[in-house]
């Protein structure tokens, strides 16, 4: 069983009545913690019942709230107990259904899930303000997958093991660059049983959540889109060009690049600036959820060793990192682009302070500043700022501007 960080604060949110409501990919393993849940409060004797719209059987009991209390009622009780709904999102109207059940004050504490869908996003959120609480669940994060593999035996002690188990620490950097964190694709031993489990997945999206969900036709037109945006890892996308690639209209474009999104597949980072005239264009660069999916889609799963194809997988997996430091505060995490050609990976923006970070796949035997990352350290003065790579810890001084040049198992445990 791989251990997921989310587990102990969904526990902790049993006891509010907000509705815990779980979101995030396909195959992440939303209904695997929702098991465990289930199990723990029936091993407490609570009362509880489960029900998933992806089984048809389960689906018709949501036809109407009141087929639905009756259902409840037949099983638990009217005196309270814990209803899980997996896959919401494949109720039409969700957020106004869930809405009603709520404010009924029936007593039951409800614990839903929902794969990014469109739906899930349009009509759920808004319905459910102040109703519900939202936990992300991605797949497993460098550390979970770290953890799985070591068996947890550091636990307490992760950044003793990497800094004495640096071969092994990279060894394992490498796994996860390749392969990704799909819970499925982890626990399979040889790579080819985790490209069939990969693309079991990648198909599974394509038919259940692209097609079957969002009405996309052209899925072709779509796989091709997936393609390109995995091979412009840290690179502006612009959607005339892919327009004119594929022959689809802007418009299209667009679109199938918010379904992307608003399906936990990537992730869109807009660029920083305080003079527009200057510091270029609103093109943005995206990042994937995923790894392994990220690989896939480019034909290059579990053969990620090539410095052309390592260095954006390492910038894209250092992204992660960072958008797990600042979930649930006021950070933004943006890039930087001049007309002049300066550019720097990554700022994070929490409006009063800016931290450049720039990645870097390779071994730093000595601090390398690019003339980029100096040129925006001269222009906003930072109080630090960062060169996350696979080298030696080291630090420089410029100015006011403290630079740490952090292996990527330190800048893990950094707060920014």
């Amino acid at each position: 069983m791989i251990k997921r960080s989310l587990y102990p604060v969904l526990k902790e949110h049993l006891d509010r009545k907000e509705i815990t409501f779980i979101v995030g990919p396909r195959q992440a393993g939303k209904t695997t913690l929702m098991t465990l849940l289930k199990e723990e409060l029936e091993g407490q004797g609570a009362k509880t019942i489960f029900l998933n719209l992806d089984i048809e059987a389960d689906r018709e009991y949501f036809d109407s709230q009141q087929k639905l209390l009756k259902k409840i009622s037949l099983e638990i009780g009217n005196d309270g107990g814990f209803v899980f709904i997996d896959e919401i999102q494949r109720k039409e109207n969700a957020g106004l259904f869930l809405k009603g059940l709520y404010d009924m004050n029936l007593g039951y504490k409800f614990i839903v899930s929902g794969s990014g869908s469109v739906e899930l996003k349009e009509n759920i959120h808004e319905s459910l303000t102040g109703r519900k609480q939202v936990f992300r669940l991605t797949p497993l994060t460098f550390e979970e997958f770290i953890h799985f593999e070591t068996n947890y035996r550091y636990e307490e002690k992760l950044a003793d093991f990497f800094e004495l188990e640096k071969v092994k620490s990279r060894q394992l950097l490498e796994v996860y660059l390749n392969f990704g964190g799909y819970p499925k694709v982890v626990l399979e031993e040889t790579q080819e049983k985790k490209q069939k489990i990969m693309a079991e997945l990648y198909q599974s999206y394509l038919e259940r959540d692209i097609v079957y969900l969002l009405g996309v036709q052209k899925s072709e037109d779509f796989t091709s889109l997936v393609r390109i945006v995995a091979s412009q890892i840290g690179n502006l996308v612009n959607t005339a060009e892919i327009s004119s690639t594929l022959g689809i209209s802007v418009a299209t474009v667009k679109k199938y690049l918010w379904y992307l999104q608003n399906t936990f597949i990537v992730e869109k980072v807009t660029p920083f600036f305080t003079n527009i005239r200057k510091e270029i264009t609103k093109s943005p660069v995206f990042y994937f959820y995923d790894l392994g999916m990220r690989n896939y889609s480019l034909g290059i799963f579990g053969t990620v060793t090539r410095p052309h194809d390592a260095g954006p997988a390492f910038e894209n997996f250092v992204f992660n990192i960072i958008k797990q430091k600042t979930t649930d505060t006021a950070s933004r995490i943006l890039f930087w682009r001049t007309k002049d050609k300066a550019e720097v990976d990554f700022v994070v923006n929490s409006g009063k302070k800016v931290i450049p970070i720039e990645v870097k796949y390779k071994d730093l035997a000595k601090p390398e500043l690019t003339r980029s990352f100096r040129s925006f350290i001269d222009k906003y003065k930072p109080q630090r700022g960062y060169i996350v790579h696979l080298g030696k810890a080291m630090r420089q001084q410029i100015n006011t501007t403290t630079i740490f040049f952090m292996p990527y198992y330190k800048f893990f445990f950094e707060k920014l």
